[in-house]
């Protein structure tokens, strides 16, 4: 009977006014009920009383249940398609609902670009500029800033909408204070942040000193990049250096090459920031510590007549042997490959065996004899295979062997084509190219045939049966995985 509602000090205080009044209508509902009872068992009419006030209290009832029915006070009787609320998840969503969810569930299509722009180095500049991006509908996913002398080139990785033209992005990008600006297209590979590239380099890097024209390339964007060696393998004279710390004009960076010789990176579309020309020095740097390299993996093949090869990479270090290679060609086996004097043939090797120009396979047979070498070389925005097959083991499918594993490193490595110098007798290379079975393209230039193959993103496989770690059959013929070699 009581009702607490605060508390003062501490303790709780209680309303004894409303005790009061409630005892008192107690009392007074006893008193008029008792009033009541008298009235009707001593009454004359006491009886028909009863009676009366039931029959006025079902006539209430009744009327009170009809105004509401009338008025829409009481829940339908009909089916109105009012479901229990499980009832509606397990139907799924209203037409209008759905087509809501559809129109939210369904994104425009977008593509990433790409884009470079030099704005003033000042408070506000940039925000100014993302402000002008976002006005467009454009995400900006990354974003890398090099510091200039003067103002600050921003490199953006973007997502825009696929209606978008590039030529309002750059408007707008221009009327928020960017200069210099320059956008390409860009692919899922550019999502990866700045830091973890520069590693993943690095490691490639470290691991085939092939590799550095490759992570230049991929590290500084679309450019040229040319290797010149210490000294011109055809007159001996030593050839124009780098300082030592490399040399960076606007759009071509000059840097020494671990060997001696000279780097150089061209880009002609976009100026090299210092920061660039640093990461790219540094990445040199780190190939020259770690002296020459290469994967020491070797694969024990079976020839169809039955002989066994082993098919492995080659350095400088397989000079000697690639000398007395060449003594035991003959003179047009030399002739056909090098396209010169026969005399000259020795002064390549030391340019083409070195694995800042590319790559080498060497067919070595089983007594260590090398009876043939595969060259995969970089040269600018093209890549080269050329072959030299000792004439004893011609016509036996060791050159179609070595250019199919060639094409393979050029595909893995991202490049698009290759090409193959040589001449019109030469059946054996126009034989091994034509059985890749990839789309080329023959051009004559001065008496000479370029054949160029167009590569595609799978890469081409071995021509003869090997297997990597296990022996197997095939083709009737044995074919197993020897051990690396140690260097």
């Amino acid at each position: 009977m009581t009702d607490v509602t605060r508390a003062r000090h501490g303790r709780p205080v209680h309303h004894w006014r409303r005790d009061v009044v409630e005892l008192a209508a107690l009392f007074t509902a006893v008193a008029v009920a008792d009033g009541v009872a008298q009235l009707i068992g001593h009454g004359p009419d006491g009886p028909a009383l009863l009676v009366v006030s039931a029959v006025i209290l079902f006539a209430t009832a009744g009327f009170h249940t009809w105004w509401a029915r009338r008025h829409g006070h009481a829940p339908p009787t009909g089916d109105t398609d009012a479901r229990p609320l499980a009832e509606e998840r397990a139907a799924g969503p209203s037409e209008q609902e759905a087509g809501a969810t559809t129109a939210v569930a369904v994104p425009k299509p977008t593509v990433l670009w790409r884009m470079r722009t030099t704005v003033e180095d000042a408070p506000g500049s940039l925000a100014t500029l993302c402000t002008a991006l976002a006005q467009r509908q454009v995400d900006i996913l990354s974003l890398q800033t090099h510091p200039l002398a003067k103002g600050t080139v921003d490199e953006f990785l973007l997502r825009a909408p696929a209606d978008l033209p590039t030529a309002e992005i750059t408007r707008d990008v221009a009327r928020a204070g960017g200069t210099g600006t320059w956008i390409e297209r860009a692919d899922a590979h550019d999502l990866v942040d700045a830091p973890t590239r520069v590693l993943g380099l690095a490691t490639r890097t470290a691991l085939d000193a092939s590799e550095l024209p490759l992570a230049l390339r991929q590290l500084l964007g679309r450019c040229t990049i040319r290797s010149l060696p210490a000294r011109s393998p055809v007159s001996g004279r030593a050839a124009e250096g780098a300082p030592v710390e490399g040399a960076l004009e606007d759009t071509v960076m000059r840097l020494r090459a671990p060997e001696g010789g000279v780097i150089t990176v061209e880009r002609p579309y976009l100026p090299f920031t210092p920061t660039e020309f640093a990461r790219a020095r540094a990445l040199v740097e780190l190939d020259a510590r770690l002296g020459p390299r290469i994967p020491r993996g070797q694969d024990l093949l079976t020839l169809p007549e039955g002989n066994a090869i082993t098919v492995r990479r080659a350095d400088v270090s397989d000079l000697e042997a690639a000398r007395a290679m060449h003594e035991r060609c003959s003179p047009g086996t030399l002739s056909m490959r090098y396209h010169g004097p026969v005399g000259d043939a020795d002064r390549y090797l030391s340019h083409l065996l070195s694995p800042s120009f590319g790559r080498t396979l060497a067919v070595q047979t089983a007594s260590g004899r090398i009876v043939g070498l595969g060259h995969l070389l970089w040269d600018g925005d093209e890549t080269e295979v050329a072959l030299l097959v000792e004439d004893d083991w011609q016509r036996r499918g060791v050159g179609a062997e070595l250019i199919g594993r060639l094409v393979t490193m050029a595909a893995e490595a991202g490049c698009e084509s290759v090409y193959a110098v040589t001449q019109a007798s030469n059946t054996g290379m126009v034989a091994a190219m034509r059985g890749l079975g990839l789309p080329l393209d023959y051009q004559i230039e001065e008496g000479v045939l370029v054949i160029t193959a167009r590569l595609e993103p799978t890469p081409v496989a071995s021509r003869l049966p090997y297997d990597h770690g296990q022996g197997r059959v095939q083709n009737g013929t044995r074919a197993v995985r020897d051990q690396p070699r140690r260097p």
